[in-house]
């Protein structure tokens, strides 16, 4: 169901298009035009917009109990509505409607979009970490809504954590078969839907919050541009550093995006279909909601030092200091000195490490595109050096469990 948004657009939304780093070039190779005035408009009015139909489950969870009802839910999520005796109608309803994948959905697509996340390998993720989450500081407008919670007041460990447990997230979406209905991707994102909600209404209801000129807390533009900017982003960024996918791959990407954006309460009219519309609503979202601010440098900082704290077993003051600059050579490469100086870097690094990986990634994509059994070779190695870095993120004997940085909202909510 299409609903109408508030006539009243938030002043956050701006009168002009600010620039947008690491899609601008990109953006005149593929001859994207600007957001015209309707698409425009239709940005700013999608932040008035919340996810109907979790707002609504969550409002029935609260007036029925939360002791009562957030145990079914927790049923139905692992096992599926089916599970839950005599299951009551809002949660029978909610769930009949996520586990029946929508008719577009093309499960061989998403097959090749996992395997082609996978074979992204470690410099996947550091790209995931250094251009879209830490250059997505940025956007203030989001940034309002974590200042607000118990992660951005956390100050030095926040952005870590939340790092932490997106990337939990995107391991189990990236997963084989992850996300059909009751695999661990699905049951991930399903969860952090759930969280976005108790957020929406925590935040929304707290007396610092000014709707009027913010919109409402992890609404539909926020919430489609994080989305692309968490699975979307990080492989353009890939093509630029040597990464080679084939149209197909690319194709299959784009529809793991969709499909995980759906199931994450994002309407269909605000998801990609194809690999340059994904580029272009990329592009319109960053015109739109890249607009630093003094929040941008309060949480930009501490997650740009967090490699100093990463854990290594053997020589890890030095790696550590590595870890520091390799990052930040990658952030300073895709947003530029302007960017890194917004947010509060340090502008006088260079971009060393993806000079040194773009003809390391073009020999071994190539590889793996051509020889025998090379997709799927490089998809599991690439699988464990991913694991691998979350273990060097938290600690052979920490758990980064998804939501656990906002679990505490439910309670408030």
């Amino acid at each position: 169901m299409t609903r109408t948004p508030s006539s009243a657009i938030p002043n956050r939304h701006p009168d002009k298009r600010a620039h947008a780093p690491l899609l601008g070039p990109l953006g005149k190779l593929l001859g994207i035009a600007p957001a015209s005035d309707a698409e425009w408009r239709a940005i700013g009015e999608a932040l008035t917009l919340g996810d109907e139909p979790m707002d609504e489950l969550l409002e029935w969870m609260n007036s029925a109990g939360m002791d009562v009802t957030r145990p079914l839910f927790d049923k139905a999520l692992a096992d599926g509505v089916h599970a839950v005796p005599d299951a009551p109608e809002p949660l029978r309803a909610f769930f009949d409607g996520v586990e029946t994948a929508p008719s577009w959905v093309d499960w061989d697509r998403i097959r090749l979009g996992e395997r082609a996340f996978q074979r992204s390998g470690i410099d996947g993720i550091y790209l995931a970490r250094c251009v879209p989450f830490l250059g997505g500081f940025a956007v203030s407008g989001i940034n309002r809504t974590l200042m607000l919670t118990n992660t951005g007041k956390s100050g030095a460990t926040g952005g870590s954590q939340r790092f932490a447990e997106t990337m939990q997230w995107a391991l189990a979406v990236i997963s084989d078969g992850g996300m059909t209905p009751g695999g661990p991707g699905y049951r991930a994102t399903l969860h952090v839907r759930l969280i976005h909600t108790f957020v929406r209404r925590h935040i929304g209801r707290l007396p610092e919050w000014r709707e009027p000129e913010w919109g409402v807390p992890v609404n539909q533009t926020d919430m489609a541009a994080t989305m692309l900017g968490a699975l979307f982003a990080p492989v353009v960024a890939g093509l630029a550093m040597g990464m080679i996918y084939t149209p197909k791959e690319l194709d299959g990407i784009v529809h793991l995006t969709r499909y995980t954006g759906w199931l994450m309460g994002i309407e269909e009219r605000y998801l990609p279909t194809g690999f340059r519309e994904a580029t272009t609503q990329l592009y319109h979202y960053l015109t739109a909601l890249n607009a630093p601010d003094e929040t941008s440098r309060q949480l930009a900082r501490p997650m740009a030092d967090d490699p100093l704290r990463w854990h290594y077993s053997n020589l890890a003051p030095i790696r550590r200091r590595i870890a520091w600059a390799q990052q930040l050579s990658i952030t300073r490469a895709f947003i530029g000195r302007r960017a890194m100086r917004q947010l509060g870097l340090p502008t006088y690094v260079l971009p060393w490490y993806p000079a040194l990986r773009i003809p390391v990634n073009l020999v071994r994509s190539s590889a793996s595109i051509a020889l025998p059994g090379g997709r799927d070779r490089a998809a599991r190695a690439g699988l464990r050096q991913q694991r691998a870095f979350l273990t060097t993120l938290i600690g052979p004997k920490a758990v980064a469990a998804i939501g656990d940085s906002a679990n505490y909202v439910h309670q408030a909510a």
